[in-house]
């Protein structure tokens, strides 16, 4: 079955964005965390801007791809699985394992704007998985993409969850400060969380071998790379002692 006239725009319009995305935040970085200025609009709890923002791409997902033509079917059913994993950890867990200093809050209007990216995503993926991916039959579990691409995609799980823990862990119980981070990918990178993440949806994208997953690992890159190159620049300005071979997201290059 052929992708429809909407799926296909929407696809385009997933383009667009993350060619927007990545011009503007290498001149204006998101506003959340350290670069929070407090003067991006409204601000609601924390802990319910990540819920707001990453549950659409699990529950939209899942509702396209149970009402698509080959729910149950062997490589479908890793892939959401895949998808699963790390959307609703982030969706319903990770929200509550974040340490929120007091007082602070994520702007709504960053919120919104992750909840409409994160529809539009689930719906792509979703559809795709399930109807589109006429290749994605009993035979590909074979094919070098699908081992290649699970392979990126644990191995970038695996990074992403160690580094979110080093971070989690480095504050003592009554600490607000900032710390250097260090361990696991901290000694390559500045931003290993993002690293994996990007490495997380370059896998899927491999292993689904589709448009939608290509799109996804694009506008990952699009909002990482930046967000890193100035998480990278606050460190270095923040520590005096800041490492001076670490680079910003990828290890040895950039």
């Amino acid at each position: 079955m052929e992708p429809t006239t909407t799926w296909n725009g929407v696809l385009v319009g997933v383009y667009v964005l993350a060619a927007f995305s990545f011009v503007s935040l290498l001149f204006f970085p998101a506003p959340y965390g350290r670069h929070d200025k407090g003067k991006s609009g409204p601000q609601i709890n924390t802990r319910l801007a990540w819920v707001l923002m990453e549950s659409p791409a699990s529950l939209v997902f899942a509702y396209f791809y149970f009402t698509g033509e080959r729910p149950f079917e062997a490589v479908p059913v890793l892939l959401f699985l895949m998808w699963q994993l790390h959307y609703f950890h982030r969706s319903f867990v990770y929200p509550f394992q974040l340490v929120v200093r007091e007082g602070t809050g994520t702007t709504l209007a960053t919120a919104l704007m992750g909840a409409a990216y994160c529809t539009a995503n689930g719906y792509l993926n979703g559809s795709f998985t399930s109807t589109y991916g006429v290749h994605l039959n009993a035979e590909w579990v074979r094919d070098p993409r699908f081992i290649v691409g699970i392979a990126v995609f644990a191995y970038g799980y695996f990074l992403n969850k160690q580094s979110d823990a080093i971070l989690r862990n480095l504050r003592q119980p009554g600490e607000t400060g900032y710390k250097i981070p260090h361990g696991g990918g901290y000694r390559w990178v500045s931003s290993p969380n993002y690293l994996g993440e990007l490495l997380t949806w370059v896998g899927f994208a491999i292993a689904s071998w589709s448009p939608a997953g290509l799109s996804f690992a694009v506008m990952t890159a699009a909002n990482l790379g930046p967000r890193a190159l100035s998480n990278h620049k606050w460190y270095r300005k923040q520590f005096a002692d800041y490492p001076t071979d670490r680079k910003a997201i990828i290890p040895f290059v950039l």
